[in-house]
């Protein structure tokens, strides 16, 4: 599977780009947010995090770890990850879900980009676009995204392509 159909928007080192009000400064603001909300993870192997966001407001938020009442251990003892954590973008999808929010139309902002199982609830969730930080090696949670008609983008946070 290629990555074509893909936005691929690096950062630049221009402040202007970084501190303006337009869309590509609101977007590298809102995934800085979503890597520091990442730190919460309990994960040692990933940290990932989410944001929802819907009218320049933050209506949910995630981070990869495990479902409420199960301790705070992602990886077994062999350092895989344990079947039932939750991915960010699930967990600030089923956050939505218990919050009465409505995320229709909204923006997801994630720091990797989403597997196929995630993109299948951000589809469900009416969430319009995504906009992601970090590439993982499987695109096929980008293509079915794409197929959806959501937009996709990729925004690099260290500068890299």
């Amino acid at each position: 599977m290629n990555n074509e159909h893909i936005t691929e928007q690096a950062v630049t080192s221009s402040a202007s780009i970084r501190e303006g009000r337009g869309q590509t400064a609101v977007d590298y603001r809102y995934l800085r947010m979503a890597r520091i909300w990442a730190e919460n993870s309990y994960c040692k192997r990933r940290q990932v995090g989410a944001l929802v966001v819907k009218d320049k407001m933050i209506i949910s938020d995630g981070y990869n770890g495990t479902p409420s009442g199960f301790e705070n251990v992602c990886e077994d003892e062999t350092g895989v990850t344990k079947p039932y954590v939750l991915h960010a973008e699930a967990n600030a999808i089923t956050k939505l879900a218990r919050s009465g929010n409505n995320s229709e139309g909204s923006t997801l902002y994630v720091t990797a980009s989403p597997c196929i199982e995630c993109a299948k609830l951000i589809i469900q969730a009416g969430i319009r676009r995504v906009v992601y930080a970090e590439k993982y090696r499987l695109t096929d949670g980008i293509d079915l995204l794409t197929r959806a008609g959501i937009e996709v983008e990729y925004r690099s946070l260290d500068g890299t392509r």
